[in-house]
């Protein structure tokens, strides 16, 4: 059973200036739309991304809300090969200054028009501006790593280790480079995390819902919404943060 990480969905208040944002600066196109009645879904990504590589999912609810960010997840990262050179490109274009790579050697941060936080990283593989990897903040490592290793059989990818925090990087065995990667980050000084409802979910991609949601459910993943509840079509899980986690098929 193989969960290739499809997409990454954000909730956003105005889709017109999200999605323009995401178009004008780093290049993405929109890849799909689904519209239903009291929200529309927008698929966004680079031409050229790679078939193992994961869209972002827009998502806004016609009502006009606003959302609270929460600090449970943490950023999206996109790839480049000069960190320096798409920082400058990036101001240049008028986007607001944040975490330039002066501060943090080897990557940067901005900002989309929602507050949802991207990380830009130096890769030598992956279209530019491609998603790399999708971050999430967890209260208890172990816990965490063996949920995601058991419940998806995930592989560690990287593992970087900072004085009051750690990064744990998965995939699934044998994905391609291109593909997104989760990242665990686990703050040593025990903290807890609000959730919040500006980002919403992660994605799974896998063959057969039905097979892989039994799966999930004999490794003790959280029955959240079922196949049958989402008219088969998608099924949703919860890892043990309390984070979202979407089966789905193509």
């Amino acid at each position: 059973m193989t969960y290739t990480l499809d997409h990454v969905m954000m909730r956003v208040e105005d889709d017109e200036a999200a999605i323009d944002w995401y178009t004008d600066h780093l290049d993405y196109e929109v890849k799909g739309e689904m519209e239903a009645e009291t929200f529309t879904n927008y698929f966004l990504g680079p031409e050229d991304v790679h078939d193992e590589g994961a869209l972002l999912e827009l998502t806004y609810n016609h009502d006009g809300r606003s959302y609270e960010m929460g600090d449970a997840w943490g950023h999206i990262a996109v790839r480049v090969e000069d960190v320096e050179e798409a920082y400058a490109e990036l101001m240049d274009e008028g986007v607001e200054d944040y975490r330039p790579p002066e501060e943090n050697p080897g990557y940067a941060f901005v900002k989309d028009p929602d507050g949802h936080e991207i990380e830009i990283v130096e890769r030598d593989h992956g279209a530019r501006w491609s998603i790399d990897h999708t971050m999430v903040r967890v209260e208890d490592a172990t816990e965490a790593l063996g949920y995601w290793t058991r419940t998806f059989e995930y592989q560690p990818a990287g593992r970087w280790e900072a004085d009051s925090f750690a990064n744990y990087f998965l995939k699934p065995e044998g994905a391609a480079e291109e593909a997104m990667t989760m990242e665990l980050t686990y703050n040593y000084d025990g903290r807890s995390y609000e959730m919040g409802d500006a980002w919403g979910h992660v994605a799974a991609r896998v063959d057969d819902l039905d097979d892989a949601w039994d799966a999930m459910l004999e490794r003790d993943s959280e029955d959240y919404r079922d196949p049958e509840s989402c008219d088969y079509n998608y099924a949703f899980t919860k890892d043990p943060d309390g984070h979202e986690v979407e089966l789905v098929t193509k």
